[in-house]
């Protein structure tokens, strides 16, 4: 669902990057408020992990794939804003160092994903969590909020573009909201079965909600955590699906993927293929792993940017050697 630069126009970009931007803001806010200084290091390891999940397409149905956002299943673990800034930080190496998404419809990107996405599909999940209560209630809720709001972003990218006089309305609906519907349903499966995983691993790290009780150890958790991304990217990235993504699919069939444009910037490893490698699995490979490192890098230190040294220094001092 990454929009390349030349699908929207002017004034959609400028008016998503404006709303784009609002959000990120409250989000910053938001994880400086409320984040507990212990999570810190895991906003580099969800957004190492979000990185190196979203280069493993899956196929879905027409020679189309789809790929897990993760907005939903990061927000039940460490709330909202920090969805916000996890998948914002993905979102902007994906776009300068591998040019996966537009520099001028990265404002567009970050709404439809990280604000829609993960903020919007956040209420979804805390409301069926209100009707369904429990470690069962939160796979439900995790499941169905994450369908939604696949499909809700991709009904705001179809907006966008007939926004933009790319294509008309009726027709990007359809496009765009039918083969979201059949990604959303592997988007809320990897997204339960993550999620179960941690609640079994680290029952402590299985809800946001539960953050200031009964601190453990992070630190052996974060490292094991990167080692299994790092070995996603290198392993499980080069073989993913090769078929076009649900966006892709949708230009391709209305006929507006010659619409797209060559990047603004010039990305030093175009299409997550490093240059001068003859090894396509190779290329791709080293590619990953050096993304999920630098966004897993570039997330921590903005966390640790955000929560105040003197009280990180205090929340260690009173809970746990982490």
């Amino acid at each position: 669902m990454h929009i390349p630069d030349g699908f929207i126009d002017g004034k959609t970009a400028v008016t998503a990057a404006a709303l784009a931007a609002a959000g990120v803001g409250l989000a910053l806010r938001q994880v400086r408020k409320k984040l507990p200084p212990r999570r810190v290091p895991l906003l580099g390891l969800a957004a190492a992990f979000l990185f190196a999940a979203q280069m493993v397409n899956f196929p879905v149905a027409g020679g189309t794939s789809g790929h897990l956002v993760g907005g939903v299943l990061i927000a039940a673990l460490l709330g909202p804003g920090a969805a916000i800034v996890v998948l914002t930080t993905v979102l902007i190496v994906q776009c300068f160092l591998f040019a996966d998404g537009g520099v001028l419809a990265l404002g567009a990107n970050i709404f439809n994903m990280a604000i829609l996405g993960a903020a919007g599909g956040y209420a979804l999940y805390r409301l069926v969590c209100h009707w369904l209560p429990g470690p069962r209630g939160q796979v439900t809720a995790i499941v169905f909020a994450s369908w939604c709001s696949t499909v809700v972003a991709s009904i705001s990218c179809a907006g966008q573009l007939a926004w933009s006089g790319t294509v008309a309305w009726p027709a990007a609906f359809a496009a765009m909201a039918s083969v979201h519907m059949l990604i959303g349903i592997g988007e809320g499966l990897i997204s339960a079965l993550v999620f179960i995983a941690i609640q079994r691993v680290r029952p402590d790290l299985a809800s946001e909600m539960n953050a200031a009780s009964q601190p453990r150890p992070l630190k052996e958790f974060v490292r094991y955590g990167l080692l299994a991304v790092l070995g996603l990217a290198v392993f499980v990235a080069p073989f993913a699906c090769g078929w076009p993504d649900g966006l892709d699919a949708a230009a391709a069939k209305l006929g507006f993927d010659r619409k797209a444009l060559q990047p603004v910037v010039s990305a030093p490893a175009p299409d997550y293929r490093v240059p001068g490698f003859h090894w396509p699995a190779g290329s791709t490979a080293v590619a990953g792993a050096a993304g999920a490192l630098v966004v897993f890098g570039l997330a921590l230190a903005l966390g640790r940017t955000l929560v105040p040294e003197k009280e990180a220094n205090t929340a260690r001092g009173s809970s746990s050697h982490d």
